[in-house]
């Protein structure tokens, strides 16, 4: 995989506290040369946020090149049905620009607090696969009739059809989910920091195994790194800690192992400053 089909792309924060304006972080992201832009998905924080389908159609709206990554929609939240709906309407208006990423939905505090189901490990993959055999169904199929073990739907239509196959990428960590989103699904973008950095290229096998025993084509998976960095000119403990080059460097390596899209979660007191730190001295190293 070369440097030129690496996709970049950077957080935006949720953040509708005073002064808070990722519309505009989503724009200057996009100037500075990101291919993608990327929101999380917790409705039920107490800090002062925006709902992550609202916050992504408006930034789709805002721009005109940049796509849109929602890094990971929890299942348990919306009914896979609507999702469907709903990705394929912003993806249209957005003239082709959503990137779908979802999640199993790992804090119970947030289902409690909002009356939703509080599912048990097992049952969350399982959610996830009758999800995203959902969503791609409605997509494709002039009605859909699917009986999972959590989801179901009978006879649901869905039209407009997608003009084009929208990617969904899962954040998944467990053997199950591993397989599942090798079975189902056209990525995986895990998150550094859950995992030992080591355990990431057996992960990845796994989801590239399980692809292959379906009759997928593993090639054809995105395998995406979420990932906080910060540019300093001191250089740290952390892979993505230091100077731009050794940034690069990082991206580099992980792009031996097979990732070929990268999240940048700026970290540190000035994330506008790191984003522009790392499109102005790491994006360049990393485009042909």
């Amino acid at each position: 995989m070369t440097e030129k089909q690496l996709l970049l792309g950077v957080n935006v924060s949720t953040s509708a506290a005073p002064g808070a304006d990722p519309v505009a972080d989503a724009r200057n992201a996009e100037d500075l040369g990101f291919d993608f832009v990327s929101a999380s998905d917790h409705p039920g924080s107490a800090r002062p946020s925006y709902e992550t389908w609202t916050l992504l159609a408006w930034i789709a709206a805002s721009t005109s090149r940049v796509s849109v990554l929602s890094r990971v929609l929890g299942v348990p939240f919306r009914a896979p049905a609507l999702v469907a709906k709903a990705a394929e309407s912003l993806d249209r208006l957005s003239g082709g620009r959503l990137l779908l990423g979802l999640g199993a939905g790992g804090d119970d505090s947030e289902f409690r607090a909002f009356g939703l189901p509080v599912r048990t490990p097992a049952e969350k993959v399982r959610a996830l696969e009758d999800a995203v055999r959902i969503v791609h169904g409605l997509w494709s199929e002039p009605s859909l009739t699917h009986h999972g073990t959590i989801y179901l739907t009978e006879e649901a239509r869905l039209e407009p059809k997608p003009a084009h196959r929208i990617p969904i990428w899962l954040g998944t960590f467990g053997e199950r989910a591993l397989e599942v989103t090798g079975r189902v699904a056209d990525g995986w973008i895990p998150s550094r920091g859950y995992v030992p950095d080591e355990a990431l290229p057996a992960m990845r096998a796994r989801v590239l195994a399980a692809a292959e025993q379906a009759g997928r084509d593993p090639a054809e998976l995105t395998c995406a790194l979420n990932t906080q960095v910060t540019v300093d000119d001191r250089d740290g403990a952390d892979q993505f800690i230091g100077p731009p080059a050794k940034i690069a460097d990082s991206v580099r390596r992980y792009a031996e192992l097979g990732f070929t899209a990268f999240n940048f979660i700026p970290s540190g007191e000035d994330p506008a400053g790191q984003v522009d730190r790392l499109a102005a001295e790491v994006l360049p190293a990393l485009r042909p």
